[in-house]
């Protein structure tokens, strides 16, 4: 990250970012930057105003909370609720659990690659979709799994994806 001089009186943040992103990312990091523990409800709030936490957000925090950058990304990396890559409008999660794997879970995730155009982890161009693998969704009875939004669908076959994925605009 840049220091004060490098920058000359420039904002840290790329334009990438809206004015307002950028004024609220500065006010939660200014709140909280002389609070101990502050790290994650920092992480929280700025994944929350952006949808992601990119490096360049994590090198701003880390330095403005006086924590080492590897110590902000150890966080940012060991907790699956926070994520470094911009999430889709809708979050399509395929169970590979036990049950859900021996039930057809793979075929279920090729298929849903497939018609997505995106690994697991990725988001579609059109920031319609991200696509993430669970181990488990607590449904096994009702294996293979797919859910989408919090909305579970049970025993589904590869055929059934696309109209899932239909209902999700």
């Amino acid at each position: 990250m840049l220091n004060a001089e490098e920058m000359n009186g420039k904002s840290p943040f790329p334009e990438e970012l809206s004015r307002e992103q950028r004024t609220a990312v500065e006010a939660v990091i200014t709140r909280n930057c002389s609070k101990p523990g502050a790290l994650i409800p920092v992480l929280e709030e700025v994944q929350e105003i952006l949808g992601y936490l990119p490096k360049f957000i994590l090198k701003e925090i880390a330095l403005k909370l006086s924590i080492p950058f590897s110590e902000v990304w150890g966080v940012v990396t060991f907790y699956s609720f926070f994520t470094t890559t911009p999430r889709g409008r809708h979050t399509v999660r395929c169970c590979l659990g036990t049950a859900c794997y021996v039930r057809g879970g793979k075929n279920n995730l090729e298929k849903l690659s497939s018609l997505l155009h995106i690994e697991p982890g990725a988001t579609t161009e059109d920031n319609r979709f991200s696509l993430e693998t669970v181990r488990c969704l607590g449904a096994c009875a009702l294996a293979p799994v797919v859910a989408a939004d919090g909305e579970t669908f049970a025993q589904v076959k590869p055929m059934k994806i696309p109209e899932i994925l239909e209902g999700f605009k």
